[in-house]
């Protein structure tokens, strides 16, 4: 897996992403005790809105990156974002109003709406190969997990000798030291934009498009809702399970965020090998999904229990198994996108999956919070249990058998194209097949739509 490092380009921007997830990371821990001093038991709400906020800005913003971002400089884009955040993230320890937390979380997230589509676009651009852009994929989710299991051991660190507020500066280190990594790689030339009709409604909802076209991509869809589920349950209620209902302090909560770090990181070691033995994307995502339901079933039986040692490990047990089966889903996405958006379309696509998971989030995050703090930690369980399991199941229908190839022709294309690779001249036109793909070029051709 680590061969991929070799690439002078990709390691840089692969150092980038990991320097600024541990900023990322500490401020994650820094914004949830944040919000636990200024709104007590009601962190759940707070941080749950604060979140919400933040999905407002994923949902609205990355489509709108998308549309014009094959016009911008992408490493001129990725640097001004991490600038943006980082400036944002300075203004944080002096927070002392909830609304203050939520406009510069709005202002701090839209900067990384534009960055991590464009981030993620250009990474099969510089590993074109299968082999190792799988194992890209692997390396990114590892990079999150990373950040998910030592981000908060760090952060357990470093509060038992400074305040959480100076978290915060780990953040804007983090993002200075991603803009300059970006600044010195050398990145390749994007291939040339499709031509784009209609007006800025219909640029912005091209990426949205794909989606809804290829069978694979519409189950994506459910599958990201079925994750949103459980993060949302991890994100928003760690701090409020280990401070309020196991009356643990405040060192405690990077070690719960941390298990569900570890659970996720296994998973994507193992999962290079296991798909180049031939286990095909759906059988893994899928699985990973339909775990979901039972651990949420698992964490009902936990949060039904009033006392007992027991918990705390049951519980960090339940955190690894969120985030093991998370991972079966997540890994594996980029996969399917490369193959049903063409080069030139993959910005828009990537900006589209963002857009549409976060879409799904903005459901979750507050949903977790409120419930939480309205009615209970049980209610808002069996609450986001049912939606995982609603959407695992909605996923298994649309996604039923892989889609094969399709053998088709195309004629007006001149020799040489570069969707013509493989394919034979049959006297009427070119002929090849290939999965389904959604691009001007294949949206009305039968069986890809």
């Amino acid at each position: 897996m680590l061969a991929v490092l070799r690439n002078r380009t990709y390691r840089h921007l692969f150092t980038a992403q990991v320097i600024a997830l541990v900023g990322t990371g500490l401020a994650t821990v820094a914004l949830g005790l944040l919000a636990y001093d200024i709104a007590g038991a009601d962190a759940g709400s707070v941080l749950g809105t604060a979140l919400a906020i933040k999905m407002v800005a994923y949902v609205t913003i990355a489509p709108a990156v998308g549309a014009v971002a094959d016009r911008l400089p992408r490493r001129t884009l990725m640097v001004a974002s991490d600038l943006t955040r980082a400036g944002v993230a300075l203004m944080l320890p002096f927070v002392d109003q909830v609304w203050q937390v939520y406009v510069l979380v709005f202002l701090l997230q839209s900067a990384s709406a534009a960055f991590t589509p464009t981030f993620q676009a250009v990474i099969p651009d510089v590993l074109p190969a299968e082999r190792d852009y799988t194992r890209a994929l692997s390396m990114s989710r590892l990079a999150y997990d990373l950040e998910s299991l030592f981000s908060p051991a760090l952060a357990a660190l470093l509060l038992s000798v400074i305040t959480y507020n100076w978290l915060f500066a780990g953040t804007v280190l983090g993002f200075l030291a991603s803009a300059a990594l970006v600044v010195s790689a050398v990145l390749p030339k994007p291939a040339a934009a499709a031509p784009r009709t209609g007006g800025a409604y219909a640029k912005a909802t091209a990426g949205s498009r794909v989606f809804f076209t290829v069978p694979e991509l519409r189950a994506l869809l459910a599958l990201n809702l079925a994750v949103a589920a459980a993060s949302a349950m991890v994100t928003v209620n760690s701090v409020v399970y280990v401070r309020d209902f196991l009356g643990l302090s405040a060192g405690a909560v990077p070690l719960a965020l941390g298990a569900y770090g570890a659970g996720s990181m296994a998973v994507a070691l193992v999962l290079p090998r296991v798909l180049d033995r031939g286990v095909s994307d759906r059988a893994v995502m899928l699985r990973g999904a339909l775990l979901l339901p039972v651990v949420f079933a698992g964490l009902g039986g936990v949060t039904a229990a009033s006392d007992g040692g027991w918990r705390l490990p049951a519980l960090l047990g339940l955190w690894a198994a969120f985030g093991g089966a998370c991972s079966l889903v997540l890994t594996p996405t980029g996969r399917l996108i490369r193959r049903s958006a063409p080069p030139e379309e993959r910005t828009a696509a990537f900006a589209a999956q963002f857009s549409l998971s976060h879409g799904c989030w903005l459901l979750t995050y507050p949903l977790a919070g409120w419930l939480g703090a309205a009615a209970g930690l049980q209610t808002a369980v069996v609450a986001l249990g049912a939606i995982a399991l609603g959407a695992g199941l909605a996923a298994v229908r649309m996604w039923r058998n892989p889609s094969p190839g399709l053998v088709h022709d195309h004629t007006g294309l001149h020799d040489g194209h570069p969707h013509l690779a493989d394919a034979t001249w049959v006297g009427s036109g070119w002929r090849h097949s290939h999965g389904p793909t959604a691009d001007e070029l294949h949206h009305r051709v039968p069986g890809f739509s």
